[in-house]
């Protein structure tokens, strides 16, 4: 899953980055209002970190502008904690609102309930026939034995089974899974499909020739 974290903190957004990027995300960071609302706007990410108080832009218009638009799931951060603030950011469009100082924990549990609610699957737990996927684990077993993935494979296979039943084409899958520091090879999706596979059995991910991929 793609994040966007808009801060303007250096340190707090390398430490979230960091955080997040460990917990399996792709992530991208804007430093200011203006290059946070070009990036949610220019790309579907599965969830966006808004801090209230930034340069150029403050969260607020950001949120205001982007929901004009588009309905991607937004949690804002910010060190305000009265009512009337969290009110407004609610009522302006977040879905969720978290008050600095925060612990990396809380924060990754927050993410992972906002991109289940998002893709209408809240319970943590996706079971694909023998396949047992728990999101907040971010664990996969099949026939109740640990599989081992690596972090790119289990964001492929998290988004395809969130998905189920949909074709989900390349580019889809580049834009979710991969971030603007990551290499684009293009059979690199081909690649992680294929160790899937061998994983996991070679009938859990189906392909549509010239199309994409689905779980059924």
């Amino acid at each position: 899953m793609r994040i966007l974290l808009v801060e303007d903190e250096p340190d707090l957004a390398a430490g979230i980055a960091r955080a997040l990027r460990t917990g399996g995300y792709s992530v991208d960071v804007a430093p200011d209002g203006e290059e946070g609302l070009f990036k949610a706007r220019s790309t579907d990410y599965d969830a966006i970190l808004l801090d209230v108080m930034l340069p150029l832009r403050d969260g607020w218009s950001v949120l205001e502008a982007l929901r004009r638009s588009k309905r991607t799931p937004v949690l804002m951060l910010t060190a305000r904690d009265k009512a009337v603030d969290r009110v407004r950011g609610l009522d302006t469009g977040a879905d969720d609102y978290l008050v600095k100082p925060f612990d990396l924990s809380e924060l990754l549990a927050r993410v992972r309930a906002l991109i289940r609610r998002s893709a209408q699957h809240p319970d943590p737990a996706i079971v694909v026939g023998a396949v047992h996927i728990d999101q907040a684990a971010r664990r996969v077993t099949r026939g109740g034995e640990p599989v081992g993935v690596t972090a790119k494979e289990y964001a492929i296979l998290e988004y395809l089974a969130l998905h189920r039943g949909r074709l989900v084409t390349r580019s889809d899958l580049y834009e979710h899974v991969f971030d603007e520091t990551d290499d684009s090879f293009s059979n690199l999706i081909d690649v992680h499909i294929s160790n899937l596979r061998r994983k996991l059995g070679h009938d859990l991910i189906a392909t549509r020739r010239g199309l994409g991929y689905f779980i059924e």
